[in-house]
């Protein structure tokens, strides 16, 4: 069997990106001579978050009695503003305890605090939120970037850092998704005994989203990510988006 590889690569020298910037135009230039047909660009939330102008200022918020309550309890640091912004962007708030909101977004997504974040934002006093609409996102970014750069097909992978209930640690996972197949189900597969395959599916676009995180920092200005030698999981097409990696909510056993 031939060897497989996959190399992960940062782009530098990204600028802060802002409301209304081009985000495709500054990723094709800062990935000039980088991008081939088949890879895999990951783009850290909230590059797209800023470029929709999906930021809001604390200052402007204005608590309800509700975001009050649950601040006083130590939700969003004592902050009734924050605790405000996060019902604002939750379809449901699944936990609340020990000054922890756990959170169903209106995209479907489970994690704390609806993914609101301070961490990065341009201003002091600003918080970051979801994109609108992480697939649509990423199929504008996929048909951009193919457009500037000639590279086709691309995927284009949005990503933000969740927990995990049972394990300690956020690993990066697909919260928007163009071009890339989400799921590899290996029912009907056999194994290397030939035993059937009946529950092996793992979650490539999720795989894909933790392997960029490798190379990333926090603090590192590094929000693009190239990913090459997936190309088995890259399409023309551009699929069914990451809404196919959410769990019906009549298959949650923890509900």
């Amino acid at each position: 069997m031939a060897a497989r590889a996959v190399r992960i690569t940062s782009l530098t020298g990204l600028p802060e990106i802002a409301a209304d910037d081009d985000l495709a135009a500054v990723i094709a230039h800062h990935a000039d001579g980088v991008l081939q047909p088949g890879a895999v660009v990951c783009v850290a939330q909230k590059l797209v978050s800023k470029a929709q102008g999906r930021v809001r200022q604390l200052a402007q918020v204005a608590p309800s009695a509700r975001a009050q309550e649950l601040a006083a309890s130590g939700a969003g640091r004592g902050n009734p503003r924050l605790v405000q912004v996060i019902l604002d962007e939750s379809a449901e708030v699944l936990r609340a305890e020990r000054g922890i909101l756990i959170c169903r977004t209106h995209h479907g997504l489970v994690c704390a605090n609806a993914g609101v974040d301070q961490s990065n934002a341009a201003r002091p006093g600003d918080v970051v939120l979801l994109p609108e609409d992480p697939d649509g996102a990423a199929r504008a970014l996929k048909a951009e970037l193919e457009r500037l750069t000639g590279a086709q097909p691309l995927g284009v992978l949005i990503s933000d850092s969740f927990g995990r209930a049972w394990r300690l640690g956020q690993v990066d996972v697909a919260i928007g998704l163009a071009g890339i197949d989400p799921l590899d189900a290996h029912e009907g597969r056999v194994d290397r005994a030939g035993r059937p395959l009946v529950a092996t599916m793992p979650a490539v676009a999720d795989e894909l989203a933790a392997a960029a995180g490798l190379a990333r920092t926090k603090a590192g200005g590094d929000g693009v990510v190239i990913v090459d030698g997936s190309g088995a999981h890259v399409s023309a097409a551009d699929g069914p988006g990451a809404a196919a990696l959410l769990r019906a909510l009549d298959e949650d056993l923890f509900r």
